[in-house]
């Protein structure tokens, strides 16, 4: 048995070989090389490297897909090694700031990891009571990774929040927008949400001229944007604002506005509207009385309407300057159009203006005709939106239909509604030359407006239109609007509001639109101001007594940061030479 077992194991033919004798050759079949054989764990291996891929492919899988598809907890865990969204900061057209971004911490909590909702909320309300404390509480309960709890914290929250220790607590370094000067450019400059974006003003329009798709690629997290240059004057806007805020408290009225802008260059130097809101706080900015006035509100502008009437009887050819009119009230279609204060006498063209005269202007609208009125109007911007950076712009209102009692009552003021912002652009055209230059917020050169601006009326007409301003500004309702050595020249308007349907006599929307100096004008200054009342000791509460004595004042404070110097005659003259 023992050696059929060796004849057929495998140890035989080493065996045979040790059996030997010593110093005998090896047989053939000792020195023969054995056949390899497959390893008998080749399939486990291949299986162990297909495992092996296969976990790492669903791992690679999976950062792909998180690097592509993004969450809140990713949007904050990266946006934090990138860093806050930095807008670029909104500056004067002298460099002063007027919007920047500052830092701020923000609240935030991982609820898995917080140990006692209950706990951590009554500790965080002795902090920030004016949280809700339900709302804060289903946050720190919730099986979220990421929950808001509070944005923009001021450092002493901070503190005491820190010092609480709460686990499951955190703080996100953000940006804050701030705003140096508050209300004083508040409607220009707008707001931006609590993710620094811009919702109004010129913030959104930044956002809209592509600083928004910055904040989308990245790009804009660098700090290195440049300034955004406005063509305000932070000088002239604190002189604007302060003269609204107090002709509210003069005239006891429920709103004030106005505005400078450069008749060259269609530039806005200053606009303000009060009452007004802080954009550090921008949460007022929804109320009703903040409405910006000038650009977003549309008005019956009164007698400043007469302007384009005057001017557009003159430029048609239908109407000289010398012309003479009759003021003797008459009626159309069953109303009877008449005088406010009547000279009971036949009125030129510059009387009619100076004198303000419904009926004449009436009788001027008629010689143009209804189609001509409606031309020249749309022809001067009146009748559409005006164009320019400001978001915040309101459509005007005109009948459906023109007919010849909408074209005479329009020729004094009442049955169309504008922004008092394109009304001053219009009243620019007028007294520049006869241009019409679209308005902006940005810088813009002399030769950059010239090569946009478009004749509305020829040189002849604003010549004319010069004159006659300077006629009201030195003896008729515009007396108030020209302090000495600056010569304003430009017109009132006293509009009746319409109250449950009516006209009313007690409830009045003034408005006045002067330039200067009228010899050549440079600059238009416009001031609205909403249901103003008798100043003690005054004969009437019509915008002679108070819109117009509000431009004299911007104009007086205003000039020497404007570069236009007094011009006192050759009485001032002499005595400059004495001195």
């Amino acid at each position: 048995m023992i050696g059929s077992l060796l004849r057929r194991s495998p140890l035989r033919g080493l065996l045979a070989s040790s059996t030997a004798a010593p110093g005998s050759a090896p047989t053939r079949r000792s020195l023969r090389p054995r056949r390899a054989e497959p390893p008998r764990n080749r399939p486990r291996f291949l299986i162990a490297v297909g495992l092996f891929c296969a976990i790492y492919g669903v791992i690679g899988a999976r950062l792909v897909v998180w690097g592509a598809i993004s969450n809140p907890v990713d949007l904050f865990q990266t946006s934090g090694i990138g860093g806050p969204i930095t807008r670029p900061d909104l500056v004067d057209r002298n460099g002063e700031v007027l919007a920047t971004d500052i830092k701020t911490a923000s609240l935030f909590a991982e609820p898995r990891r917080i140990v006692d909702a209950d706990e951590a909320t009554e500790a965080l309300m002795t902090v920030l009571p004016d949280l809700n404390p339900k709302v804060v509480h289903a946050r720190l309960s919730s099986k979220s990774g990421f929950a808001w709890l509070r944005r923009e914290l001021t450092p002493r929250q901070q503190q005491e929040i820190l010092a609480l220790g709460i686990p499951g607590i955190g703080f996100r370094t953000e940006k804050k927008r701030f705003y140096p000067g508050g209300p004083t450019a508040a409607h220009v400059m707008g707001a931006v949400n609590v993710d620094n974006q811009g919702i109004a003003g010129m913030e959104k329009y930044v956002d809209d001229s592509g600083f928004r798709a910055l904040q989308s690629t990245g790009f804009a997290s660098n700090g290195d944007l440049e300034p955004v240059k406005l063509s305000l004057d932070l000088r002239v806007q604190h002189i604007v604002r302060d003269e609204l805020v107090a002709a509210m408290a003069k005239y006891k009225a429920v709103a004030a506005g106005g505005l400078v802008m450069d008749v060259e260059t269609g530039e806005i130097i200053a606009m303000a509207s009060y009452p007004d809101y802080d954009p550090n706080s921008p949460g007022d900015a929804l109320k009703k009385e903040n409405l910006n006035r000038i650009s977003a509100g549309t008005f019956e502008m009164g007698s400043t309407f007469k302007i384009f009437t005057t001017a557009m009887a003159l430029d048609s050819g239908k109407v000289k300057v010398t012309d003479i009119f009759s003021t003797t009230p008459f009626r159309v279609a069953g109303f009877t159009i008449k005088e406010f204060h009547g000279k009971g006498r036949p009125l030129s063209v510059p009387e009619i203006f100076e004198y303000s005269s419904n009926v004449g202007s009436a009788r001027e609208a008629d010689l143009v005709g209804i189609d001509g009125h409606k031309e020249f109007l749309t022809r001067m911007g009146l009748l559409s939106k005006v164009k320019t950076e400001l978001p915040e712009v309101a459509m005007p209102t005109q009948p459906k239909v023109w007919k010849k009692i909408n074209s005479m009552t329009i020729a004094f003021g009442h049955g169309v509604s504008t922004t008092p912002l394109q009304t001053a652009v219009a009243a620019a055209a007028i007294a520049n030359g006869g241009w019409y230059i679209p308005p902006t917020f940005l810088p813009r050169t002399k030769e950059q407006a010239d090569a946009m601006k478009v004749r509305v009326v020829s040189q002849q007409t604003s010549d004319e239109m010069r004159g006659i301003f300077r006629l009201n500004g030195e003896q008729g309702s515009g007396k108030s609007a020209n302090p000495p050595g600056y010569h304003v020249g430009g017109k009132t308007g006293t509009a009746e509001k319409v109250v449950n349907g009516r006209y009313s006599k007690d409830s009045r929307f003034n408005a006045y639109v002067g330039a200067f100096p009228i010899e050549k004008p440079r600059y238009l200054v416009l001031t609205i101001i909403d249901e103003p009342k008798k100043e003690e000791g005054k004969y009437a509460a019509t915008a002679g007594y108070n819109a117009a004595p509000m431009v004299g004042n911007i104009v007086r404070r205003a000039a020497t940061f404007l570069n236009v110097k007094p011009d006192f005659g050759d009485t001032g003259r002499q005595l400059l030479v004495s001195y």
